[in-house]
């Protein structure tokens, strides 16, 4: 503890990161643009001493943290792709704490790690995410992201059936922030369930959002009818519906943008989230996580852990990391086995 501050080691993305100085963290990034991995020494050195929390904000990577395990101090894994890796709910059981942004997959995790030690942490809007009344209104029906018939077939597939039913619909790629705001009626598609972060972005823009139904607390957070329009996931018919009722309906397109708007302004901005994950950090740290963790090393865990780095050994891509990433997993089989067993 610094000044009063306690440090944390934010490892990957940034999200709110810099909101949790405002929760009285002294916070040091450690940034991942690809694949690469931090032993408890190189996040020290990083540090400048000891930090009392190692957080690792989600980069979609291989596993970032070798020794995570027996770590000294307060882990977190903040979560935002586990519909996309399987292998999440596993490696999470490795932190003391984890808050994942799909309300659904709670479950999952709680199969790794008790209830007090995880929270849903939903998506939300940057602060760069404004409305811009000036903006001219270009587009009908807009849907902004990558559409490539082998990355994303499924979105490709949709899109092509929803421009035949509405010849209105617009694609194109860009900065989501400038775009939305120009858009009388802002498309969101959601591949496999996911609340995704587009939801908040378009509604922070004060656009008028035209969304699947969604589990995964879509409608805990938000109304149908109220803050945007729904349509039935996957189709086009029923999208294409409710975007001519959209556009036919001027005064009820901006009451939608307007209530949207005001609802992530209240709880769905960085602060929030920075806010809500200082309360789980704190809770950890009073609960002693880590001590407790030292205190009973979890074999089971270990090896756990040790197939997942066998795996990306495996299938990484990078030579160098492969190797410390098979040092790893054959001192997990050390931490299972109780001697120099090879993985």
């Amino acid at each position: 503890m610094r000044d009063g501050r306690r440090t944390i080691a934010w490892v990957g993305g940034m999200f709110f990161m810099q909101y949790m100085e405002a929760e009285g963290f002294r916070v040091v990034r450690l940034p991942l643009t690809g694949p690469g991995a931090f032993a408890w020494e190189d996040i020290v050195a990083a540090c400048g001493g000891p930090p009392d929390a190692v957080v690792y904000a989600d980069r979609s990577l291989p596993p970032p943290l070798l020794g995570l395990e027996s770590y000294p101090c307060l882990t977190a894994f903040h979560c935002i792709d586990s519909h996309i890796h399987a292998w999440y709910p596993a490696y999470a059981g490795a932190f003391d704490l984890c808050a994942v942004s799909l309300r659904d997959h709670l479950p999952r995790f709680a199969q790794e790690l008790s209830p007090e030690r995880i929270m849903w942490l939903p998506p939300f809007a940057e602060d760069r995410y404004r409305p811009r009344p000036r903006a001219r209104k270009d587009y009908d029906l807009l849907f902004v992201g990558t559409v490539d018939p082998e990355t994303t077939p499924l979105r490709h597939a949709f899109l092509n059936r929803l421009y035949a039913a509405f010849p209105g619909l617009t694609v194109r790629r860009g900065d989501f922030a400038e775009l939305f705001p120009r858009a009388r009626v802002v498309l969101n598609i959601a591949e496999r369930g996911d609340l995704n972060f587009r939801v908040f972005e378009a509604l922070a823009c004060g656009a008028c959002l035209l969304t699947p139904r969604l589990a995964n607390g879509q409608d805990e957070l938000f109304r149908e009818g109220e803050h945007f329009a729904c349509y039935t996931p996957d189709d086009e018919h029923d999208a294409a519906d409710q975007a001519r009722m959209l556009l036919s309906d001027g005064p009820h397109r901006q009451r939608l943008a307007n209530a949207g708007l005001a609802a992530v302004d209240a709880g769905h901005r960085p602060a929030h989230r920075a806010a809500d994950l200082a309360r789980l950090l704190r809770r950890g740290f009073d609960a002693a996580l880590p001590a407790a963790r030292l205190a009973a090393p979890d074999t089971r865990r270990c090896g756990v852990l040790r197939l997942i780095f066998l795996h990306w050994a495996e299938n990484c891509g990078d030579p160098a990391l492969a190797a410390r990433y098979l040092a790893e997993a054959k001192r997990l089989a050390h931490a299972v086995n109780g001697h120099g067993a090879a993985a």
